[in-house]
């Protein structure tokens, strides 16, 4: 059983979550075999990249990265960036944890514009990984989502369901992709 980490990588808002939560129910739809479990970083305890000792939750938070065969990546852009937790995250992982291992990226924003972040930041990190990225990210916007916090914009709704349908696809041909590799990088 593949297991799929959605990472809602933001201390603030609910805006990515509700994607993530989105996004599950559509794979969910679709091969109902995975094991899926939501991480979301406003539940931990964040300390910075200083080499100082790990607290537990960041130990536990390496530990489910590290355990995960697959992931989503939700995240906001704030000042045209991801946010510093989300890349203080990566910066704790050893660069061969998501190595050929699938992931899909979800992103939301106050302006249009913003979109460009995914291609310009969380892609050259994730491809310093070797991560199995995904061609098809998702970038929402505010007017997107209702008071609530629901989508309801029926164009994110197919491509959500698009980006999990490539997504499930990208996790079967990983399967028996040899996670060790022959190079020594």
């Amino acid at each position: 059983m593949m297991k799929i980490l959605l990472v809602d990588g933001t201390m603030f808002g609910r805006k990515t979550g509700a994607i993530l939560e989105q996004v599950e129910q559509y794979i969910k739809e679709l091969d109902a075999s995975f094991e899926l479990e939501m991480m979301h970083f406003s539940q931990y305890k964040h300390q910075i990249v200083d080499g100082s000792p790990l607290n537990d939750d960041m130990k536990k938070m390496i530990q489910q990265f590290e355990e995960a065969d697959a992931y989503i990546i939700a995240t906001p852009i704030f000042q045209a960036s991801i946010p510093g937790v989300l890349k203080n995250a990566f910066d704790f992982l050893h660069p061969k944890t998501m190595r050929y291992k699938p992931v899909s990226i979800v992103a939301n924003g106050g302006t249009y514009q913003h979109h460009l972040v995914v291609e310009n930041q969380l892609k050259p990190i994730l491809d310093y990984f070797r991560a199995l990225v995904t061609p098809n990210y998702v970038y929402t916007h505010t007017s997107h989502f209702d008071a609530n916090n629901n989508i309801v914009d029926a164009d994110v709704h197919s491509r959500l369901r698009e980006l999990a349908r490539v997504f499930v696809q990208y996790c079967e041909m990983s399967k028996n992709l040899p996670k060790e590799t022959i190079d020594q990088h």
